[in-house]
């Protein structure tokens, strides 16, 4: 471990679990200086804190230290198995109740920056919509504003499909089969081509992906069983952009060309955040912090260290 890094365990208490509960976390750089602290919230839901590796340059190059950790479900932190299907359980509330506790117990309140990618960047900006104490500033990187939108925009994406490709998906979507290995073959095509386009996979993606097929728990709770088939209660209807007016605080939107949260469903953040700033990457799909590594830190850390941030 980095002499630079810290890790430890905050007992959770989950409403309905039936059993203690643990975060895990990881803290990269001191949180007890004047530098205001990065906390990051990992997509999925379920992917784990992995694949936020790609951050760790906005300490390295920028100062800002950074706040890691697994959400209730996955990874290090406490699993739930014998959730897999109560939507009452798996909710946004859960969510924001976990980070309440694990900004409280390690003493934030004084300052911090949120960081929420994918479904992160959902429950992010749900969290920021609330005003918590000590919040300064909010990156929401490839989070859907609208899931009826996102799924909207998925047939055009399909369309963008081989042939071969799209007809499986979508003969597989109409009989339920989610689980074949023809699914899951043709759904690593669109994976490749509008989540992440780094080839090889890089080892810290491939944990979080690990980690999904692990622990699906929340993920098909709450989604559903692909990137593109959403039919989970909580996810289903979703419009984040309707309580997008009370996110307060200075905030920078970030997408890929590629990406599978396309402009139509990211947009509407831009017309109802009042302080806000959207940049989109170009080569880049859904994890632009890896195939626009060097652009994404440098507008990363220039909007969360300077005083001009819109």
């Amino acid at each position: 471990m980095d002499d630079n890094t810290i890790t430890g365990e905050v007992d959770f208490d989950a409403p309905g679990a039936g059993k203690p509960c643990k975060t895990w976390y990881k803290v990269l750089g001191n949180i007890g200086t004047s530098q205001v602290p990065l906390v990051a919230l990992h997509g999925g839901p379920g992917a784990g804190h992995d694949y936020l590796a790609a951050l760790c340059d906005l300490y390295e190059k920028h100062g800002i230290p950074i706040v890691f950790y697994d959400q209730i479900g996955c990874g290090r932190s406490t699993h739930l198995r014998e959730k897999m299907g109560d939507d009452s359980f798996w909710t946004f509330d859960l969510f924001v109740r976990e980070l309440d506790n694990l900004i409280d117990h390690l003493n934030l309140r004084g300052g911090f920056y949120l960081y929420g990618s994918s479904w992160g960047g959902m429950l992010a900006s749900y969290y920021a919509s609330k005003s918590p104490p000590g919040l300064k500033k909010l990156i929401l990187l490839s989070a859907p504003a609208s899931v009826p939108l996102y799924v909207e925009g998925c047939p055009k994406l399909l369309a963008g499909l081989p042939e071969d490709v799209r007809r499986t998906l979508e003969e597989c979507d109409r009989k339920g089969d989610h689980e074949s290995e023809e699914f899951k073959a043709a759904a690593q095509i669109f994976m490749k081509k509008h989540v992440c386009r780094v080839d090889p996979i890089p080892e810290a993606v491939q944990r979080s992906l690990d980690n999904l097929k692990d622990d699906p728990t929340a993920y098909l709770t709450m989604q559903g069983p692909s990137e593109f088939i959403i039919v989970g209660k909580a996810f289903k209807d979703w419009e984040g952009f309707k309580f997008g007016h009370n996110i307060v605080v200075p905030t920078l939107l970030v997408n890929g060309q590629y990406d599978e949260v396309q402009d139509t469903s990211f947009e509407p953040w831009f017309h109802t955040i009042p302080k806000v700033r959207w940049v989109t990457l170009e080569g880049a799909s859904h994890m632009s912090p890896w195939e626009a590594h060097d652009r994404f830190i440098q507008i990363g850390g220039s909007f969360l260290t300077s005083k001009i941030v819109v």
